[in-house]
């Protein structure tokens, strides 16, 4: 990897959990140029995961969201523009046009411009009180309506429904939770772990629905009247969370390979070595899978978001990081290292029914996933397993008389 000199100023198009770190990590690594961080929400970045966790439940603050206060960047003399839209790069030029008409010049321009929520399509899907959840002004919006006794309609069962419906059932509201494929959670964990999490969210009172088609919505009254195929539901408030689209039109309007993502090598560079791109925006290559790959996590915005800083400084750091994420859900901490796409064999540890087990996944003997609910000392054990893709004996993995540690080869 070859960079040019040490730039005279970096521009980050994006307020989140990556430009934030980008911003952090570029002054911690002495870089006294110019940063802007340029963000389409008024506020300064912040992290996005508490969000349909702590801040919906009203337990987070809005200023304990934030990765840098308004007070640390002006003390470390970082640039916030917020409330704008950057609209288009020129390459040539080097520089970045706002919607408000102003150009900022660049020496490195970092692309963490995140994504946005799928949205449905079916009729109806636009009509007052059906609500995302991605920003703070969305969840400010859904908890003016979080009333005990509600009747609360949320369409799909993966992490975002799931931990809005553990909130929301704590908060006395009724909740539906509506999955369109036979089982919550069906893309990202075995049907051993996603039984567990619909008996769980069932006997906290939740009403989950799978395999279940949606036809539209219809306003009646204050309420809203959900259409499914075989049978419908009220509520008076929903909540899609069906998953999430990269913001990639910037890059793809300057030029920049995009696939699913804004594309960048192993040292976070676009096909332009002076823009970079970091978060759930970016495809990039993974050593651990042997193929490309886009995350979703806080994890991967903020480990890429250092990288690309350490890279735009010349640096090179090569970002090759196992992908991990967690979802708290009532009591419950789930925690997932690897990817479990393609395991021929999944061996549980410790008994589902104790709320407290693992789920490890198998291919060819080797170790390429976990799953644990409520086991920290465990998780932490198998992201080093995980990592080696140690081979195992399914047996003795099984066998809670074995420490884990016994299982982790020697350095």
């Amino acid at each position: 990897m070859t960079e040019s000199a040490t730039p005279e100023s970096v521009v980050i198009v994006g307020a989140g959990q990556a430009g934030g770190e980008t911003a952090a990590e570029l002054r911690r690594q002495g870089y006294t140029g110019r940063i802007t961080i340029v963000g389409e929400e008024p506020h300064v970045p912040y992290k996005r995961p508490p969000l349909s966790k702590t801040y919906l439940s009203g337990a987070a603050t809005k200023e304990s969201l934030y990765v840098l206060s308004a007070a640390a960047m002006e003390k470390a003399t970082i640039e916030f523009i917020g409330g704008v839209r950057a609209i288009a790069i020129d390459r040539a030029g080097k520089t970045l046009t706002l919607s408000d008409g102003r150009k900022l010049p660049y020496g490195k321009l970092m692309l963490a411009t995140g994504g946005r929520p799928r949205l449905l399509t079916i009729p109806g899907a636009d009509l007052p009180n059906i609500h995302v959840v991605r920003g703070i002004a969305d969840v400010d919006a859904i908890r003016e309506q979080f009333v005990a006794g509600k009747r609360l309609v949320i369409v799909g069962g993966g992490y975002i429904g799931l931990e809005v419906a553990a909130v929301a059932t704590k908060a006395g509201l009724k909740v539906t939770v509506l999955e369109s494929m036979p089982r919550v959670l069906q893309r990202v964990t075995a049907p051993e772990m996603s039984a567990f999490y619909e008996k769980v969210h069932r006997e906290a009172g939740v009403d989950v629905r799978t395999g279940v088609q949606l036809a539209g919505f219809e306003q009646q009254g204050d309420a809203i009247h959900v259409k499914l195929v075989g049978g419908d539901v009220e509520g008076d408030l929903v909540i899609v969370g069906i998953g999430l689209i990269a913001n990639t039109e910037l890059a793809a309007d300057a030029g920049l390979e995009v696939d699913n993502g804004i594309v960048v090598d192993e040292f976070t560079r676009t096909a332009d070595p002076d823009i970079h791109a970091a978060g759930d925006c970016t495809v990039h290559p993974s050593e651990f899978l042997g193929r490309r790959v886009r995350l979703e996590s806080v994890q991967n915005a903020m480990e890429q978001g250092r990288a690309g800083a350490s890279n735009m400084l010349g640096k090179a750091t090569k970002y090759t990081n196992v992908p991990w994420f967690w979802s708290d859900q009532y009591d419950l901490k789930l925690q997932m290292v690897g990817m479990s796409t393609g395991y021929d064999q999944v061996v549980l540890r410790g008994d589902p029914a104790k709320r407290s087990f693992g789920a490890f996944y198998l291919k060819d003997g080797h170790l390429i996933a976990v799953d644990t609910v409520s086991r920290p000392q465990e998780f932490m054990l198998a992201k080093k397993m995980v990592a080696l893709k140690v081979k195992v004996d399914p047996a003795k993995l099984a066998d809670e008389t074995i420490p884990m540690k016994d299982l982790v080869p020697a350095a």
